[in-house]
């Protein structure tokens, strides 16, 4: 198993609305660079959701339900898509502000690269920010 972070703009597709549906088909990303992370994703592993813009914190995990295909929203070029089922919300919605203050997670892709939509996470750093979501399983 693999994990992920997968970011998400609160007023276009929110936690809120991953809870609400049960489950999504990621789609209508177009950046290269996340794109082949999607196409790396296999059924089964786990994401961080994660709100960009004002709220920039992670809200929850999600999990893998369905690899790569082609993207329906797509009109042209070479993009994909993949199936998520909401898994558990986040007990303490961890911040950027906090991750950045986490000397095991200053290398993580979300503090270096924050623009990339769809980013890998180490076991380490998925341990290391899982502990600060849920203090009672740490």
């Amino acid at each position: 198993m693999k994990y992920w972070l997968l970011k998400t703009e609160p007023s276009t597709y929110s936690w809120d609305d991953l809870v609400r549906d049960g489950a999504t088909s990621w789609t209508g990303v177009r950046n290269f660079q996340a794109r082949n992370n999607l196409r790396a994703m296999q059924v089964g592993d786990a994401l961080f959701v994660y709100h960009s813009v004002n709220e920039r914190s992670i809200r929850g995990i999600a999990t893998v339900t369905r690899s790569a295909y082609s993207d329906p929203t797509a009109t042209d070029g070479d993009w994909v898509a993949v199936d998520v089922l909401v898994d558990h919300a986040a007990d303490v919605p961890l911040s950027l502000d906090d991750i950045k203050r986490i000397p095991s997670l200053k290398n993580m892709v979300l503090v270096k690269n924050s623009r990339l939509s769809v980013q890998p996470v180490t076991d380490a750093e998925w341990d290391e920010c899982f502990q600060k979501m849920y203090p009672k399983f740490g």
